[in-house]
């Protein structure tokens, strides 16, 4: 069995996809890369085929019609060998040193008696043309050099959570929760953050800088004109997150109240691109997603709405939208918008 598996999905990827992929190859034989190549049009799929052919047994390219990210990363969890999993965006990359550094210690936990279910490491915001790299810890929120539960952890300050470039998941834990992430939708990585985590026990905290995670395509997600062009699919999310627990049974309280967080973020995203917008269908779609929240789940709805963000986004006129500028500059922390 390969110690960790590594998804890259990859979509009309040929212009950067290689700088990820040869990233990744330190790892050796306790690493098979999955190369996964949603139905692209361009030269990705021969790319992915030439890798798998100069390193056999490390590098598998996986072809399948066009099904979106989730459709990609769900391929991946099906396909990998390793006991643990790894998703690396196709224009992403990973540092050697840190990389080095998290095998040693899978292969600890791999090789011991106590089972670990979700490894954290930091992120870097690799900004085109930005001089400071911005680098998101977890030094004090997370125990370190020690395996650790929910309860050992710090209340998590708002603007600093745990994404799918800081988590690498045991195989089996994803399989075993279920999780299967909608297709032909964006955004689905917070799905693959926030579904997991109920059925995550032990974690372990490596302060290393491991993912670095480029911003700067004016076609990518996180583009601001892009997201609110694809806001459809953010609200379906939300939904999907809204949907997925009830969350005032979730029995850890710091799990819950983290879950709490998290499910905010993500509601002050979608409701912060339909008020930028500024079209009359997106702010009706933005009364329609509150609507709907209040309707699942009457705590949750007042929960979000008198959180100090979910607040914000709900006071009327040309104040409450200055208001919700200062609240869209902490979710600009987690997404880093373009």
């Amino acid at each position: 069995m390969k110690l960790l598996s590594i998804a890259i999905p990859c979509y009309n990827s040929e212009d950067y996809m290689e700088n990820c992929i040869k990233s990744l190859l330190p790892g050796g034989e306790d690493v098979e890369i999955l190369i996964i190549d949603d139905g692209s049009k361009d030269m990705t799929p021969e790319i992915a085929d030439a890798y798998e052919k100069k390193y056999p047994g490390i590098v598998r390219a996986i072809h399948q019609e066009n099904g979106g990210h989730g459709a990609a990363v769900n391929a991946g969890i099906a396909n990998a060998e390793g006991l643990f999993f790894k998703v690396v965006d196709s224009d992403d990359w990973v540092d050697e040193e840190s990389y080095r550094a998290i095998l040693a210690k899978l292969k600890e936990f791999a090789g011991g008696d106590e089972t670990l279910d979700m490894m954290i490491s930091n992120f870097v915001y690799e900004k085109q043309g930005a001089k400071h790299k911005r680098v998101m810890r977890y030094t004090s929120m997370l125990p370190q050099n020690r395996l650790f539960r929910w309860e050992d952890a710090k209340r998590f300050r708002k603007g600093l959570y745990i994404l799918m470039h800081s988590v690498i998941y045991r195989t089996k834990l994803l399989r075993d929760c279920g999780l299967e992430l909608p297709r032909h939708t964006f955004y689905v990585d917070n799905l693959f953050v926030y579904q997991p985590l109920p059925y995550v026990k032990n974690m372990y905290y490596l302060n290393v800088d491991f993912y670095r995670y480029f911003i700067g395509r004016e076609d990518q997600s996180v583009n601001e004109k892009v997201m609110i062009g694809r806001i459809d699919q953010q609200i379906k999310v939300n939904k999907i997150m809204v949907d997925s627990y009830d969350l005032w049974k979730i029995p850890n309280r710091k799990l819950r109240r983290y879950m709490f967080n998290y499910l905010e973020i993500i509601t002050v995203i979608s409701t912060v691109m339909l008020i930028r917008s500024g079209t009359k269908e997106n702010l009706e779609k933005k009364r329609e997603l509150w609507r709907y929240i209040k309707q699942q789940d009457l705590r949750l709805f007042h929960r979000l709405r008198t959180g100090i963000m979910g607040n914000t986004m709900n006071l009327p006129g040309r104040g409450g939208r200055k208001i919700s500028i200062a609240a869209y500059k902490i979710s600009q922390k987690v997404v880093g918008f373009n």
